[in-house]
This record gives structure tokens, sequence and C-alpha cells, in this order.
């Protein structure tokens, strides 16, 4: 079989909350969709239920939607096999990894014919909405330590958790904030291990819950088959065809006006330290800037303000903060918590530069992909010549958001990519 086949659903079953009755919705399910996001701490799905006859429930001939009934918080069991030799399915049917009903949407009920759609989420989201970070942690604590015991305590998660080391450490008071958002504004604070790059994401995939380095995530392997782009196929039936690129769309290359405006090149950031009353001010352009990135070397726009200078170098955003020294130690404390010159202005450029170019593109059916993963994209050049791969659009994409879709005639991927620079040739693929 090939990965763009019809998808083949071994289980989807729904139980009432209240655990006393469960429904086999497989004859019913029109499609599924399964989403993963860096930007998204939980992971979501879809299902689109119709049905023009009665099921079982209690023994007794009734319409799905009044017969469980539906009613939110109910627990689905999701199986789906891989349907080729590449493809390792979709399995979200063991205790620790069932998913919930959120919210039904959608819903149509005649006579002979009801539809409805079940939005679904995982447990963490669940606990997340009546979890809150009340505790304080003091100015000695590192941000990798906090992660971790946030997820551990309030999230009550049996999912493996990966959390990559930071070299900064952080107090702060949860101030009755839900765990998400703790965990999503320390992902921002977070500086990497060697202390060279700022800014992490908090997400969530199949895998489990990830608070992971974007340069990491960037040095990365790419996946291992690469995926290519050709207006013409070969037989359907061809396993050649499971890594071609079916469409793509570039949303997004470039927006020099809103870099500026958010310092994605260059930002300044003064302090004031209330303890003895003196004033700091750092600058970081792009000469100071080590992140890695997918691509070759940032090519920066040669354009020239007052005193021939390039508008790169120039800080486009500046910022101002009060230094916080001695708020979480006991007694009287003096040591700064923190240092925002590690990670404010490096956080802002390295978030920005990542969304620089935006692609769509959909390949036949890939649940071996996740959110974060690398893959590798050859395009063709523009050219009456012979076929050449394209030096610029081609290269290493980081995955930003996915959706694995599956239904009775067909199964794709469907991706958001998104990298900061152009070129085949980079840090990771030379």
């Amino acid at each position: 079989m090939a990965a763009i086949d019809a998808s083949i659903y071994e289980e989807i079953t729904v139980e009432s909350f209240d655990g006393n009755r469960s429904v086999d919705l497989r004859l019913g399910v029109i499609s599924v969709d399964y989403y993963e996001d860096v930007f998204s701490q939980t992971i979501t799905a879809k299902i689109v239920v119709s049905s023009t006859g009665y099921s079982t429930v209690d023994d007794k001939l009734q319409g799905l939607y009044s017969g469980l009934p539906f009613r939110g918080g109910e627990r689905v069991s999701i199986k789906i096999l891989g349907n080729s030799e590449s493809n390792k399915g979709l399995d979200f049917s063991t205790k620790d990894d069932y998913l919930y009903v959120s919210s039904i949407t959608n819903v149509i009920t005649e006579a002979q014919r009801e539809a409805f759609t079940l939005h679904l989420v995982s447990r963490e989201a669940l606990n997340n909405e009546v979890s809150r970070v009340y505790e304080s942690y003091s100015s000695g604590t590192r941000i990798d330590t906090a992660v971790e015991k946030i997820i551990k305590d309030k999230l009550d998660t049996k999912k493996p958790v990966e959390i990559d080391p930071v070299s900064n450490k952080y107090g702060f008071i949860g101030n009755m904030r839900k765990p998400y958002t703790v965990l999503t504004w320390l992902a921002s604070k977070a500086v990497s291990e060697d202390g060279k790059s700022a800014g992490f994401f908090f997400y969530q995939t199949q895998d489990g819950l990830k608070f992971k380095s974007i340069d990491k995530l960037i040095s990365q392997k790419p996946f291992e088959k690469k995926y290519q782009y050709s207006e013409v196929n070969e037989a359907p039936i061809s396993k050649n065809n499971d890594f071609k690129i079916l469409r793509y769309a570039i949303d997004r290359n470039q927006d020099l006006t809103k870099k500026l405006r958010y310092g994605a090149y260059s930002s300044k950031l003064s302090t004031f330290n209330p303890l003895d009353g003196t004033f700091a001010t750092g600058t970081i352009g792009p000469s100071q800037n080590t992140m890695k990135n997918l691509g070759q070397e940032q090519d920066l726009p040669d354009i020239r303000a007052k005193g021939n200078q390039r508008i790169v170098d120039i800080a486009s955003r500046n910022m101002t903060q009060i230094i916080d020294v001695g708020t979480l130690d006991v007694g009287i404390g003096t040591e700064t918590n923190a240092n925002p010159f590690e990670n404010i202005r490096q956080s802002i450029i390295r978030y920005n530069l990542l969304l620089s170019q935006t692609m769509t593109m959909t390949v036949p059916l890939n649940t071996n992909l996740k959110a974060g993963d690398l893959i590798n994209c050859e395009f063709p050049k523009l050219s009456v010549k012979d076929k050449e791969l394209d030096p610029d659009k081609s290269g290493l994409y980081m995955i930003k958001e996915l959706c694995h879709h599956f239904d009775g005639t067909q199964s794709l991927t469907s991706m958001k990519l998104v990298r900061d620079t152009f070129g085949v040739y980079g840090t990771n693929n030379k």
C-alpha cells in the first residue's frame, strides 16, 4: 500500500464520562484530523461523524449523539494503522494516552440522519484548566528545574517529558497562573546550555511533552528521507511517491518592516538598578548574532540610513526594564535575579528570525513526522533547461505545525514549515 491510500481504523471508541457506556464510531467516521504545533501546549484532534442509522447503546438501537449521550469529557480511544511500510500509524488507545472530548460542534439531527464533530484534547490540557502555580521559586532556581517540577506536580502526566538543559537561573512567583501559561513564559526566558542563544518552545507531540531549545531543534538530524516536488508522479502504487510533495505555497518570504518593528536585527535594552541607582544600556546587532541557522548565513539588506549606517545595525526596538534585586531572597539580598541582557534581546531575535520564511506543504501521510522536526525539501528551479535544484528555495525546514488527515479515500499530512535563512547548505547539511 502507498502512504496516500485510505486509512485503516482499527479502533475509535468513545466512552461516556461516567464510564458506563461506550460506542464504536468506526462505521460513522467521515474523517479524523490530528494536530500538533510548537506554539501549542497540547495536541488536539477532530473527528467528523455521520450516521444514517442506529447504533447499539445499552442494548438499544438509538442515535449516537443522544444515545451515549455526548456532553463533553468523554474518553476517546483511537488507533489508526499505518497504511504503508514507512508509516507507523497513530495510537492513542492506552490508558495514559486517551484523548478527551472538549466540545461538540456542527450537530445536525434529522429523522434518519445525524452528524456532528468531536473536538479532542489531551488529558494534560484538562488538568491545566484546574491547576494553578502558586509557589515561589528562589533566584537560584534553574529554569529547567522549575519546568520539570511544574510539569510533574501540576499536570500529573504519565507521558514522556523531554526537557533541554538551560544555563540560566530565574526566580519568580507563580501568581496563581495556569501551568501552561507559566511554562510558555519560562520558555521565552530560557538560555541554551552553551549560553549562546535564548528562546525555547514548550509544546506537546504524540511522543509526549517537550521543553526544547530552538537552537537544538535547528541542530537535530533531519528526517531520513528527502521530500521532492515534481509535476510528474510515478505510478500510483509506487513507493517512491510516498515522499513526493503534492502541493506547496510560500506564505511569507521575509517582512522587512515587521522585522525592524520587532527588533529582529538589532535591539536596545536599558535597565535601572534600584539598589544603587545606576542605569545600563546594551545593544545587540547582526555582528553579535551567534545563533545557528537552517541555511546559509543570513542575507541582510544593505539599506543605508543617516551617516551611511546600515538600518540593520541600528537598534529598531528600544526596551526598558527595572532590575530585580533581592526580591525573592530571604533577608536582605543584593544579587540580581537573572540578567535581562542574557535573554530578552536574544529571544526576540531568535523567535522573529525563525519565522522569516513560512511555507505550507501537503505530502502523503507520514505519521513519523512531528512538530519541531526538520525535513529536507528539494524544489526544481524554474528554467527552460534541464531541471536543476533551486538552491534558494530548497534546503532544511522546521515543522512549526502539522495535521495528519485520515479518511476513507486518502491519507495526507499537511504542514506549515518555517526557516530563518535561504540556501541548501547550512549548519546541518554542509
